[in-house]
């Protein structure tokens, strides 16, 4: 039996511009694969009249369950205790139309065919393809995890970024969620929130303990190129990037805690995208260098303060 595939995203409309790149990306290599949207929050459709209209992209057909699914998993931890809940609504990837699927998120652009990595679900439950493990636990879990024998040091090695990952429809189930968030929620000093990545910590902790077949794709017999955008050895080739550690061109380029706006690594990378087969793109605006701003800032604030002391005079 053939096994339906496609790829997941979730965006509201505060970032219709990365969800554009994307889709341009994604759409080059491949017209045909199924894409569905999974909204981020109640402020969507401008987002979703342009994907559905423009990409072929489908939205989650039951919203009602999104809302319900977040909502159970927010009220376990409690009301303020993460940054960014909505990223926990990416969870409905478990339970909808796609047999095996692809999580994606925007601020990421793609080089090639990215839905043909499914392939490695014949042997594996889940795959991830990033390097987040060589920078140690951080963003995942704090020295807890180690101290008190909640993971081996072998297994932390499989700790991955949770802006890019592919799995199986209903592999885990609405109860196995609750029941992850309320160990989560029991030892909340297992994991670092220190960066607010809410839902990468938890994910992760979950994965680690209910999927043993699992893969980077990183650790492939002829290994993988790097994926970070704040990576600064990439070589430019044209508009794609290749990695001059292993001699492969990027699989995808993931904007990862930084900001996507002129003057970012890698800026003319995700304009191209997303000015993808438009004739006039838009020029950047000129760039203020950090000192200058520092200086503009400085003589503000030196003027707000005279004028304070006129005032008191």
């Amino acid at each position: 039996m053939n096994q339906k595939r496609g790829i997941y995203i979730t965006a509201n409309d505060k970032v219709i511009e990365q969800a554009i790149a994307l889709l341009n990306s994604i759409r080059l290599h491949d017209p045909a694969t199924p894409i569905v949207l999974i909204p981020y929050d109640d402020n969507y459709q401008a987002l979703a009249q342009i994907l559905v209209n423009s990409y072929d992209v489908k939205l989650f057909p039951d919203l009602d369950f999104i809302n319900r699914l977040s909502r159970k998993l927010y009220d376990i931890f409690g009301s303020g205790f993460f940054a960014r809940p909505n990223q926990f609504r990416k969870q409905a990837c478990w339970f909808g139309e796609f047999d095996e699927f692809l999580y994606i998120d925007t601020d990421i652009v793609v080089f090639e065919k990215i839905i043909d990595n499914l392939n490695y679900l014949k042997d594996y439950d889940f795959l991830c393809c990033d390097y987040q493990h060589l920078g140690g636990i951080k963003n995942v879990f704090t020295s807890q995890v180690i101290e008190q024998g909640v993971f081996t040091a072998t297994e932390l090695l499989d700790i991955f970024n949770g802006g890019f990952w592919a799995s199986k429809k209903n592999l885990i189930t609405e109860q196995d969620l609750y029941n992850t968030f309320a160990e989560c929620a029991a030892h909340p000093e297992y994991f670092d929130f220190s960066q607010k990545t809410s839902d990468q910590p938890i994910i992760n902790y979950m994965l680690l303990k209910r999927v043993p077949r699992r893969f980077n794709l990183v650790r492939r017999e002829k290994k993988a190129p790097g994926s970070w955008a704040g990576s600064k050895h990439f070589q430019q080739q044209e508009y794609i990037l290749i990695d001059p550690n292993i001699g492969q061109p990027l699989q995808y380029l993931h904007w990862a805690g930084i900001k996507i706006q002129p003057g970012c690594p890698y800026w003319d990378i995700w304009k191209y995208y997303r000015y993808l087969g438009e004739p006039n793109p838009p020029a950047d605006p000129p760039i203020t260098p950090p000192q200058q701003e520092k200086n503009v800032l400085r003589k503000v604030l030196s003027g707000g303060w005279n004028k304070l002391k006129q005032i008191n005079q």
